[in-house]
This record gives C-alpha cells, sequence and structure tokens, in this order.
C-alpha cells in the first residue's frame, strides 16, 4: 500500500510541474554555457511544485500518527482516503496509458491530422487533470482532518528533515 501511494504522489507531483502554471521565460545563456549549435548545454531544471509546502503526503502523516498523536477517527479517515484515492488513481493510470498510446498511434504518421492531433491531446490533458484533481483533493481532505498543532508538527518535521519548507519527498 505504502508503494502505491508514493506512485500516486509521485506521478502527482510529476503531473504538478506541467500543470502548475506557465513557467516564466528563460533567460538567455552566457555564450560559454551554450553548445556550437548555440543550444544550452545545461538545461535549467523543472520549478518545483508550488504546493509542495502547503500540503502532506499520506505517507508522511500516517508514517509519523504516534508522534502526531493522531485519533483512531483521524488514522480510520485518512486510511480509507487514501485507499478510495489509490484506487481511483490506478484506474486514471490505465485511461492516461490508453489514451497516450492513441495520441502516439495519431504522431507517428508523416502527415498528421492537426485537429485530430490536438484533440487527443485535449482528452490526454484531461486525464491528467482528473490525476492532478485527485491529488489535491486527497491532500485537501487530509489537511483538514489534521489539527493546526499537527499541521505546525509535520512543517517543523519537514525542515528537521530537509531544511527546507517546500520540499514534496518527504
Amino acid at each position: 500500500m505504502k508503494s502505491m501511494i508514493t506512485l500516486l504522489f509521485a506521478a502527482s507531483f510529476l503531473i504538478a510541474t506541467v500543470v502548475s502554471g506557465q513557467q516564466p521565460p528563460q533567460q538567455p545563456q552566457p555564450p560559454d554555457a551554450r553548445g556550437a549549435d548555440n543550444i544550452p548545454n545545461h538545461p535549467h531544471p523543472p520549478n518545483p511544485d508550488p504546493l509542495a509546502h502547503l500540503m502532506f503526503p499520506p505517507d508522511m502523516i500516517l508514517g509519523h500518527a504516534r508522534e502526531l498523536n493522531l485519533t483512531d477517527e483521524q488514522k480510520a479517515f485518512m486510511r480509507a482516503e487514501v485507499q478510495k484515492a489509490t484506487s481511483a488513481f490506478q484506474e486514471l493510470q490505465w485511461k492516461l496509458q490508453d489514451q497516450a498510446e492513441l495520441l502516439h498511434e495519431t504522431m507517428k504518421s508523416t502527415s498528421v491530422n492537426e485537429q485530430q492531433a490536438l484533440a487527443q491531446l485535449d482528452r490526454v490533458l484531461d486525464v491528467e487533470r482528473e490525476i492532478k484533481r485527485l491529488h489535491i483533493g486527497l491532500a485537501v481532505r487530509l489537511k483538514n482532518r489534521l489539527t493546526p498543532e499537527q499541521q505546525e508538527q509535520l512543517n517543523k518535521m519537514r525542515m528537521d528533515h530537509h531544511g527546507m519548507p517546500g520540499h514534496p519527498d518527504f
């Protein structure tokens, strides 16, 4: 179950970098950072998830249940929510794989029907949006079940573990 939770959040954080908004335009690099064909040798790392520091992954919460003094009701609620989200996530992953394969089929021709390709891309993005919504919805429900003191304690644990508030890989 823990591996499925980790998979759920890893995929969600990956999608978050795609869906989380526009990246600011990249600044031109100095000539010494570019290759002979004027292409950057060192691409910029992706922007981190802008909501990571506001959410708590389920495995972080449940992994510290005793330290947080979670009530039996809190633990039962969170486990049930994680189970529902995990099941829904698995279904969406299969749906995403199917839609991505269809997009690949559409794009592999030497002459691509633009309308068809963009319509299929919309279907892929719709599933990615559902996954992101699932992820954010779960995070909100879990956070809302935590007391302000428990949230503060989790933030402190994250800071102690990583030295920065927004690190999602706790």
